[in-house]
């Protein structure tokens, strides 16, 4: 019999009462018994009639993890959902690797007319004598606004053209 164990995760810690839930459904092997765990944590949907039992307890242990733990991210089902739908070739694709600044680079940008300069810190950055968490705090500590830091200062394309609120203002420089 397959073994089912809860995800090692940078989520929640497992509760003990999931470990117990879980360590149950492995030894449950009455099928009536299972289509009934099957109703209460899956409301209304009805599994496949041929399904076996191996794969109805990993269902079920899922969705006791789902319900403990919580779920997929947005980012997560929308992507399964596209590739569910067919979609999947273009959501499939890597995303481009994320830049990363290193401790002593100077960011400028300017912004209705004035230039910020930023220093990147090795934990923060500093503008202004302040030091700041991320860009994206900078960001709106100049906008007054929440922007992306790093788009702000330039350093990633915007995925579609859009509006800003200072559509005159010019692009960042490293």
């Amino acid at each position: 019999m397959n073994q089912i164990t809860t995800t090692k995760s940078m989520g929640p810690e497992p509760k003990p009462h999931l470990q117990s839930e879980l360590a149950r459904l492995e030894d449950l092997d009455d099928r009536s018994e299972l289509l009934a765990l099957w109703a209460t944590h899956y409301e209304g949907v009805t599994p496949p009639h041929n399904i076996r039992n191996g794969l109805l307890r990993r269902a079920i242990a899922y969705r006791l993890q789902e319900q403990a733990l919580g779920g997929l991210k947005p980012a997560q089902r929308r992507m399964l959902e596209a590739v569910a739908a067919g979609e999947g070739e273009a959501t499939l694709r890597a995303p481009p690797p994320a830049l990363t600044v290193k401790p002593g680079t100077r960011l400028v940008r300017e912004w209705h007319g004035r230039i910020y300069e930023v220093q990147v810190l090795v934990d923060g950055v500093q503008l202004n004598g302040q030091t700041y968490r991320s860009l994206s705090d900078v960001a709106r500590a100049i906008t007054g606004v929440r922007w992306s830091g790093p788009r702000f200062f330039g350093l990633m394309a915007a995925t579609a053209p859009s509006v800003s609120p200072d559509s005159s203002s010019g692009e960042a420089e490293a």
